[in-house]
């Protein structure tokens, strides 16, 4: 890290030398001449790392940020690693969301890929990340890119990199290509012609779309009135006409947020997850009243994710977000009903209750956090994480899917209402038949990274001997891997039941987001549940036990 000033100067001059992008230009110049010499540390204490997420990060200028000349760069890496593997006259698919530089950047890939002898064909508008992801496989592209930083916040972007089996990069193919990465020298090694590569036409959104009738059954009801938010992002007219197409009725938009807008000014964080992000949606709910609206559905920036919420009467909001452990689940039984075939996988930190659901006729696995460990699951047929990531779809789009998503959990809704039931009498029924597996997080956002891992050296250092009450019967340090799952930064507590509390069972896993600065504890409790009338008493016991275990947590952390 160069901390001399002069040094500091010298570098960020030799970077502004070569920036394309006249913006950058400008704001790194009058840091020069303002010899901000603490804000120019920050942007030039290293490179933006690229890995399994490809590379994402705050938008402005130098090789800490992301913008044009750290795209280039990337894209360049992208085409040598892709050269060398054999591929050097092969296609690379290109998409993009809305978010501030997504178009600049994807041109600039395009570029790059022709520019390299590569061939390139961009999507052509801002369209969902699946859209992406099915249109690798379906124009039988070596590679995909797509600009996106999914539901972080407006100032950030993005660049995720898939292959040619339609699934993103898992080791070793990152390393390889971050050293290809490296090897650039300087932006003038780099061809950039003005033109050469494709912009795509309808027809590959066209094939999206017919492929979405393919999660639906044939003549299954189709009555659900739906309230639909798009968050700012790029989901809207896919997820109408995909519902259109399917022949639901047309959902109600929310209309403060239908229009894609990087400032993503209605909400602190566009990611359906965060307090108060679903909170117009709610409110267009509420207007059209009880009678009017079924469930609430929401997408993220790039549509990949797929949250629901359902009525809740009594409460402040009348609704109530149901999590994604829990969408997982009602699709995991639906599909099951529907008596599908093949496995059925999720990740270490997601639900339990799958492999519950799954074990009596289909074959189960785990995973490690991410849809680029999930899609290269064997014979998969569905996959979920507890990020609201659900691949229902995995021959069309080996990746999560958010439009696809909401086609299939707005059919089991209609199913469900033909029969005067709802999702939430769903869900009392999987707890009734295989306990009630409740959920929580505790998530933890830092300016200073040096935090999360003091918290994971302390956690390693001294490890909780009991959380809740409830004493840890096994301890699982991650980064030495396991029989089924490679090295990762993680720990995993197994806690014991409590039969006195009513708990069966509980379980710990903690890690860093590797999307975003924070720690992440994932906590669930396992309660069983011998009638209908003991539910509301077995959800109390869950939520005081979660409640417990995330404050021994906090505290064995030291967060």
């Amino acid at each position: 890290m160069a901390t001399d000033p002069a040094e500091l100067i010298h570098r960020a001059q030799a970077w502004l030398a070569e920036d394309p992008d006249p913006e950058t230009r400008d704001e790194l110049s009058k840091l020069i001449e303002a010899e901000d010499t603490d804000e120019l540390a920050a942007r030039f204490a290293g490179t933006l790392q690229f890995g399994t997420a490809g590379l994402r990060g705050e938008l402005g200028a130098g090789p800490m940020r992301m913008n044009r000349s750290v795209v280039i760069r990337a894209a360049a890496g992208l085409a040598a690693y892709l050269k060398a593997q054999g591929d050097g006259s092969g296609l690379v698919v290109i998409g993009y969301d809305a978010r501030h530089k997504s178009a600049d950047f994807a041109r600039d890939t395009a570029a790059v890929m022709v520019g390299a002898g590569l061939r390139a064909a961009v999507l052509p508008r801002p369209l969902p990340t699946p859209v992406l992801a099915f249109a690798i496989r379906h124009l039988g592209a070596v590679a995909g890119v797509e600009v996106t930083a999914s539901h972080n916040p407006p100032r950030d972007n993005g660049y995720k990199v898939y292959l040619g089996d339609g699934s993103q990069i898992v080791p070793p193919a990152d390393g390889e290509i971050a050293a290809e990465i490296a090897a650039v020298r300087s932006l003038a090694d780099v061809p950039r012609p003005e033109s050469g590569w494709e912009t795509l036409d309808e027809t590959v959104l066209d094939a999206y779309l017919a492929r979405t009738d393919e999660v639906l059954t044939p003549g299954s009801p189709r009555d659900t009135k739906v309230v639909y938010t798009p968050m700012h992002g790029v989901g809207r007219d896919t997820l109408v006409a995909a519902f259109a197409r399917a022949g639901f009725p047309a959902p109600t938009v929310v209309a403060e947020q239908a229009e894609p807008d990087p400032d993503f000014p209605t909400v602190a964080f566009p990611n359906p997850e965060e307090p108060g992000a679903m909170d117009l949606a709610f409110a267009a709910a509420r207007e059209r009243g009880a009678a009017g609206v079924d469930i609430v559905i929401a997408n993220d920036p790039d549509a990949d994710r797929c949250a629901v919420a359902v009525p809740a009467p009594g409460t402040p909001d009348g609704w109530r977000m149901l999590r994604g452990d829990e969408v997982g689940a009602l699709l995991a039984a639906h599909l099951v009903s529907k008596r599908a075939s093949g496995t059925f996988a999720t990740t270490i930190v997601s639900s339990q209750l799958m492999s519950r659901i799954a074990a009596a006729s289909l074959p189960y696995e785990e995973t490690l956090t991410g849809f680029k460990w999930l899609a290269r699951v064997d014979g998969l047929r569905y996959a979920f994480e507890e990020a609201l990531g659900y691949c229902v779809d995995p021959e069309g789009v080996r990746d999560k899917d958010g439009i696809t998503a909401a086609l299939l959990i707005t059919e089991l809704a209609a199913e469900l209402k033909q029969s005067g039931r709802t999702l939430t009498d769903l869900l009392d029924d999987l707890a009734l038949e295989f306990g009630l597996h409740a959920t929580d997080q505790l998530s933890v956002r830092v300016e200073d990274l040096s935090l999360i891992a003091d918290a994971m050296h302390r956690l390693r250092a001294q490890p909780p001997t009991a959380l809740a009450g409830l004493s840890v019967t096994r301890a699982d340090d991650l980064n030495r891997g396991t029989e089924t799952l490679p090295p990762t930064d993680g720990l995993r507590y197994y806690l014991s039941g409590s039969p006195e509390a009513g708990i069966e069972a509980a379980r710990v896993v903690v890690r860093p987001s590797g999307t975003e600065p924070k720690l992440k504890c994932y906590l669930e409790v396992v309660v069983p549940v011998a009638s209908a009338a003991a539910l509301p008493e077995a959800r109390t016991k869950a939520d005081t036990t979660l409640a417990s275990i995330k404050a021994d947590l906090s505290e064995a952390a030291g967060i």
